[in-house]
């Protein structure tokens, strides 16, 4: 069951994650700036935001299979509308409703994941799901970029919306009818007061907003076109999956371990991204800094769900929320150090979730 909600993740992900390679070609299409187009990554992560902690609680007594189907399906119409549409407030209004859609699947994804391990290997759990966003980086989103360089970006869009299909199917026959069965609205909400659980979140924003602000970027800030920005996306998702991959084997019962690690070679890799100039210099860095930023956000996640243990229906919205505050503030923080970089503004947003 676990690899059928990360074959969901994997079509999400890659909506997610595609508009990093198609933002020059959006803009172009549509008569906007890059910079506003960027915007649409933010939209979508606004969604995410809110829709995570409000669409959860009012699904968390709701049969989690006809959840996680509408969810799904909700997801796929919303991509099919942006396909067809020619304008960008209406495109913005999709991805809006496709984070919306988005936001909830991914809560009770989370919490149908934890139910499914022992107390012990939240992380564990969390790492399969996001095995199927960072297979969205590798595949995905390149194949996405590949498929936008040869038929326009509109085609990614239909992609996506024909992708859901299967693992809609998939779900509909693995996925329990039951709903949770969790403690009172109140006390799970009450979770949020405890300041270890605000600073866990918080950390896990940071270090998301670093990774979604150079990522949504990393076309325009490096320089790159044509064929290698697909080689760059694919390079950094191959990252992404080997450090989620490591993470989920230490976040459990070594998690400093990955942050002592992950987190040096934050800091120094986004600087040196913004410095470097040869090819393969760059190459290489982009797939150091996706294997980094996946095993320390992850790991960070990963420690949300544990601190929230007490709130098992809202857990996974608090967890994604917390990925998505970073995944607002982040393009947004980009968009505004476009010029020299935003690269440095990823390195200060990992600077200062570190030190918080």
């Amino acid at each position: 069951m676990l690899y059928l909600l990360a074959l969901a993740v994997f079509a999400m992900g890659t909506s997610e994650f595609m508009l990093a390679g198609l933002l020059p070609d959006i803009a172009t299409d549509l008569h906007v700036t890059v910079g506003a187009a960027g915007t649409l990554t933010s939209a979508f992560a606004v969604g995410m935001v809110v829709g995570a902690p409000l669409v959860a609680a009012f699904a968390r007594k709701l049969p989690r299979r006809a959840c996680l189907l509408g969810f799904l399906l909700a997801f796929a119409a919303a991509h099919l509308v942006g396909a067809v549409t020619t304008s960008f407030p209406l495109l913005l209004a999709t991805r809006v409703l496709a984070a919306l859609a988005n936001a909830g699947f991914l809560a009770i994804a989370l919490t149908t994941a934890t139910a499914l391990v022992p107390a012990d290997a939240k992380g564990r759990a969390l790492a399969v799901l996001l095995a199927g966003t960072t297979i969205a980086t590798v595949a995905g989103v390149p194949g996405g970029a590949l498929l936008g360089v040869a038929a326009g970006w509109r085609a990614t869009f239909w992609a996506v919306a024909v992708l859901c299909l299967p693992a809609a199917f998939g779900l509909l026959r693995s996925i329990p009818r039951g709903s949770d069965d969790g403690p009172p609205l109140r006390t799970e909400l009450a979770a949020l007061r405890r300041r270890s659980l605000v600073r866990a979140m918080s950390r896990a924003a940071l270090v998301n907003a670093a990774t979604f602000g150079g990522f949504t970027y990393l076309a325009p800030a490096t320089g790159l076109d044509g064929l290698w920005v697909p080689v760059a996306l694919m390079l950094f998702g191959a990252g992404s999956f080997v450090g989620v991959t490591l993470a989920g084997r230490w976040s459990d019962r070594q998690p400093r371990k990955v942050l002592v690690v992950g987190g040096p070679l934050l800091l120094l890799g986004w600087p040196a991204l913004a410095l470097a100039t040869g090819r393969i210099a760059l190459l290489g860095l982009v797939f150091v800094l996706g294997a980094a930023s996946f095993a320390v956000g992850s790991t960070l996640i990963a420690r949300v769900l544990y601190t929230a243990a007490d709130a098992p229906t809202m857990a996974g919205s608090y967890a994604t929320a917390a990925l998505n505050v970073g995944a607002v503030a982040g393009p947004l923080v980009a968009a505004a150090t476009l010029h020299p970089s935003p690269f440095w503004a990823s390195a200060v947003l990992v600077a200062v979730g570190l030190v918080f």
